[in-house]
């Protein structure tokens, strides 16, 4: 079995939790997903089976997400399952909303919440906040494409946006970021991954129907169909030298490009690098 699956990851379950059941269900253990979303959040999570693990790397790592922030409280975590650290009464109207949204479109610099995986000094930052203990945070580079307003209740003080983002990006940051900016509080109350690279949620499949290898066979996804890169069909003894690894010639009309996915009987064979007038092997498949 070699694919990949768009998976529904319900809330609740961590990204972990999705694998598990998926090994348990095809008895297979190489498989892994493409970005970890956080327990309370649903949505898009791409899951690579088999070999297609070896192509995560090459996938567009772009997200989408609509998350829904409540104003005028602050958490430990920035979202629901945190702990209350401070209120505000007072209530921000939807165009102060959208004048702070402004700050955050484009490439800015965004400090990591305090509960989260990033590792400084060998040690995840949410295992110094359970202890209690400050460290300093590095603030990180990422970009935000898009950033609007989709809904907004004035009595509830929720604000539920659209975002377009770069890997890496915390959506709970921005909550608490646009609080601040709003002067007043802000959390992350309901987050959906809408899009993961070429991934959408349109097409994405519940986890409790891939209850089956028959029902994650139906659904997987060939990895041809989510690499973009041109495509080269091999003949019998171009297969053979790859198959050892080996260089094959460049051909004419692929002179201009960097990555090329190579094919036999037009199933994936390998994935190769242009080296000078030759095709030089990356990953190998067959």
């Amino acid at each position: 079995m070699f694919g990949f699956l768009n998976v529904y990851k319900p809330s609740g379950m961590t990204s972990h939790d999705v694998i598990s059941v998926l090994r348990r269900v095809t008895k297979i253990k190489q498989i892994g997903h493409t970005g970890t979303l956080d327990p309370f959040a649903e949505g898009v999570l791409p899951v690579c089976i088999g070999k297609a693990t070896r192509l995560i790397e090459y996938l567009n790592d772009d997200k989408a997400y609509i998350g829904t922030v409540k104003l005028g409280k602050a958490t430990t975590t920035y979202d629901i399952e945190g702990e209350t650290v401070n209120f505000s009464d007072k209530k921000a109207n939807l165009d102060e909303i959208k004048e702070a949204l402004k700050v955050f479109r484009g490439e800015i610099e965004q400090l990591p919440p305090v509960y989260s995986a990033i590792k400084v000094k060998g040690k995840k930052l949410y295992e110094y906040a359970r202890e209690g203990k400050e460290v300093e945070i590095s603030p990180r580079r990422v970009t935000i494409s898009k950033l609007e307003t989709v809904d907004f209740n004035f009595e509830k003080q929720e604000v539920s946006l659209l975002i377009e983002c770069s890997k890496g990006t915390y959506i709970r940051s921005i909550a608490n970021d646009l609080g601040k900016n709003l002067g007043t509080y802000g959390h992350l109350i309901k987050l959906v991954r809408i899009k993961a690279g070429d991934f959408c949620i349109d097409n994405a499949i519940r986890l409790n129907e891939l209850d089956s290898t028959e029902k994650v066979c139906e659904n997987l996804i060939s990895p041809e169909e989510k690499l973009h890169f041109p495509v080269y069909e091999l003949d019998e003894e171009e297969k053979n030298k790859v198959s050892n690894g080996m260089k094959i010639k460049l051909p004419d009309s692929l002179k201009n490009a960097d990555l090329v996915t190579l094919t036999f009987n037009h199933k994936l064979a390998a994935i190769t690098k242009t080296d000078e007038h030759q095709l030089r092997c990356e990953k190998v498949f067959i």
